[in-house]
């Protein structure tokens, strides 16, 4: 049998990659993003390149309805979903007080509550099975607070923690939950969040790299994969528990300052 993937925010970076190399490997897909255009000339790409069935669903996943959507429609298609990759989200530059409320609640919900609501509704399935792997995309921002980008980072440290521990519930099951944590990566985030003007971004590696990262990591059942940093970066990681945090905090608002 095929291995089905549904992967979110397929249509551009790190999502589109994930779904190129699944289908590298002979693997169905289910993809996933608000662009009907894009994901419907993606399946073209990949149905006639690699063989493989690919399934379009185009949602807005800021809703509070489309998971609960998603998987309904999913499940009355009769589909078995083998990997679930969540990997829609976005970001925004700016002071908190003076951002847009309903952005920051849009992103809350795509970043945090979409992501947590899908795979609340995949997961029993899969234990059902005992099998199925999970892929969670989070940031390295999830090791930081994140002045300039407040809510971003609080989204993805949430992300981060919950699928470790969803991962450790899982420590008896062939269910496996890999957190991916990419650094900055040349997508279409970056000018979507303002950031690509940023020094963080000077040194954004390519989505290609961090997507193939994320997907062997998975089907290794890697609780977390780090991947897209420069060593000074890696550096900068490992220093971060014994740095104050007003350090950190300065360090990381320079760093998102325009």
């Amino acid at each position: 049998m095929k291995a089905t993937a549904l992967i979110t925010g397929a249509s551009t970076g790190i999502g589109k990659e994930l779904a190129k190399i699944h289908a590298t490997r002979g693997g169905d897909l289910i993809i996933v993003a608000r662009s009907k255009d894009k994901l419907e000339a993606l399946k073209t790409e990949l149905e006639g390149q690699y063989g493989v069935q690919v399934k379009v669903i185009a949602k807005d996943l800021t809703q509070l309805t489309a998971a609960q959507e998603l998987y309904d429609e999913v499940k009355h298609a009769g589909i078995e979903i083998e990997y679930l990759i969540n990997n829609a989200g976005f970001g925004g530059l700016g002071q908190f007080q003076e951002q847009e409320l309903a952005l920051q609640i849009n992103m809350i919900n795509l970043n945090v509550t979409t992501l947590t609501a899908l795979t609340r509704l995949v997961l029993p399935d899969m234990v059902a099975r005992d099998r199925g792997r999970i892929m969670n995309v989070s940031s390295t921002a999830s090791f930081m607070p994140g002045p300039l980008q407040a809510v971003y980072f609080a989204t993805k440290a949430f992300v981060t923690f919950l699928s470790n521990a969803i991962s450790e519930e899982l420590h008896a099951s062939k269910v496996t939950v890999t957190n991916l944590m990419p650094g900055a990566t040349e997508t279409e985030f970056g000018a979507r969040s303002g950031m690509d003007k940023t020094e963080m971004f000077k040194t954004a590696v390519s989505s290609s790299g961090v997507a193939q990262d994320g997907y062997d990591g998975m089907l290794k059942g890697k609780l977390d994969v780090i991947s897209g940093l420069t060593f000074s970066q890696k550096v900068m990681m490992a220093m971060l528990p014994f740095m104050p945090k007003k350090m950190i905090l300065s360090q990381m608002r320079k760093m998102q300052t325009v």
